[in-house]
């Protein structure tokens, strides 16, 4: 059994193993999986949002604790961004190609900036709202992959594919950290301010979650750069 105090840093460690895996035996992923742990890495700046309300683990230097960020956010962020891109591509052994010119002159593609960016509105509006700042993270997350099928209607099936993919690949991450470190989740998770649903010991937040952030980041890649 972990200490504590090292759970986060070796259970965010742990999701670097399938992205270096996934990264050395698929070549063609590689520009996906790089652009979208690049992008998704700052979102573990987000932390002091979360910190106390909805979790509030043991970090390096109790950084979080007494800070609210911590380095184990910045590695969680980057190792499922990249995987959570391209597990579709993977389980379909498809490599994104540029979309026709033709296919680039529909009217829907004037709005590739608006969906992107749709999650980006919706959190900050949702988070004033008297609830736990989860869930505007979760309904964020939907919306804007709700938003990017609209846009994209081609990539309608990669995106709730790409949702139940990450959602069974995370849901192994939370198997994995109920073993390594039994009741890490009750003593850490704020579940009295959650809605107290749970799949065994697995929180429903942490599945809406991994299902949003798996729909919303399975098609970002090919609306920044016009591919399917």
């Amino acid at each position: 059994m972990l200490p504590d105090q090292y759970v986060w840093l070796v259970w965010a460690s742990a999701f670097l193993v399938p992205w270096g895996a996934i990264y050395l035996a698929f070549p063609a992923q590689r520009r996906a999986m790089w652009w979208a742990s690049v992008y998704t890495t700052p979102f573990g700046l987000t932390e002091p949002l979360f910190v106390p309300e909805y979790w509030a683990p043991p970090s390096l230097f109790d950084l979080a604790r007494t800070t609210g960020f911590d380095l184990e956010s910045l590695i969680f962020c980057f190792g499922i961004g990249g995987t959570g891109s391209v597990l579709y591509n993977i389980a379909t052994h498809r490599v994104p190609v540029p979309l026709p010119e033709a296919e680039k002159r529909r009217p829907l593609h004037r709005h590739h900036y608006k969906a992107l960016a749709a999650p980006f509105v919706a959190f900050p509006l949702l988070y004033w709202l008297p609830w736990n700042p989860i869930y505007p993270a979760i309904v964020a997350l939907f919306v804007g992959a709700v938003a990017n099928v609209l846009c994209r209607p081609d990539l309608g099936t990669k995106t709730w594919v790409g949702g139940l993919l990450f959602l069974g690949y995370y849901s192994l991450f939370l198997l994995g950290l109920e073993w390594s470190a039994p009741g890490y989740i009750e003593r850490v998770w704020n579940l009295d301010a959650l809605s107290g649903i749970r799949l065994g010991f697995m929180p429903l937040e942490e599945l809406l979650f991994a299902a949003g952030f798996g729909m919303y980041w399975a098609g970002v890649y090919e609306h920044f750069t016009w591919r399917r």
